[in-house]
């Protein structure tokens, strides 16, 4: 779908199809650049809809239209975190405060929510390269290449960035593991 011209009707319906198709992944890539917060991501992704459609952003056909769909999600998100930093700051807290009156949760919830909670803490510790680069490929099914044009950096980089990632996560699982067996061998010793 060529999209340099000025777009037909006929263009713009297969445009509005293709999107509507990838809205789940945007979405959740939505999500990632807004650090989580849903609500913003919403906000971002219409903005992104609102460029697309009124051609403030053109798909030119250099890459799929995934990747340059992704590309104008990560910017807007930027452009979006700029703008409304403190708001962040109000609507973290606020979330805090909420986590905290939810009070106690059934054991098999628990431990879903602390596995959850030590996956993001242990992405978290990624930098922000390294981090990007596993959510594209391993989130949102984007090949390195792919990932390579969303982040706007060179190929060589990402897969640097992949691959020490990756070993990373390898390390801090295998250290949390050896602590885990370490702790339970301490109480089953501490049972007899």
């Amino acid at each position: 779908m060529e999209m340099n011209r000025e777009p037909s009707g006929q263009d713009r319906e297969a445009l509005v199809e293709k999107l509507e198709e990838l809205h789940s992944s945007a979405f959740t890539w939505a999500l990632h650049c807004c650090y989580g917060n849903r609500t913003e991501a919403e906000d971002v992704l219409q903005m992104v809809y609102l460029k697309i459609l009124t051609e403030a952003a053109r798909y030119d056909g250099r890459s799929t239209l995934k990747t340059w769909l992704y590309g104008v999600i990560r910017c807007t998100a930027r452009e979006a975190h700029r703008r409304i930093a403190r708001r962040l700051r109000l609507l973290h807290t606020w979330w805090s405060v909420r986590a905290e009156a939810q009070g106690p949760m059934a054991p098999e919830l628990m431990h879903e929510t602390e596995v959850r909670e030590y996956l993001k803490k242990l992405l978290a510790a990624l930098s922000s390269r390294q981090r990007e680069v596993i959510e594209l490929v391993f989130y949102h099914d984007l090949t390195l290449e792919q990932a390579a044009a969303v982040m706007g950096i060179s190929i060589g980089s990402v897969r640097v960035h992949y691959e020490r990632g990756k070993e990373n996560l390898r390390r801090r699982l295998g250290r949390s593991e050896e602590q885990y067996d370490r702790a339970r061998r301490g109480k089953n010793q501490a049972a007899f």
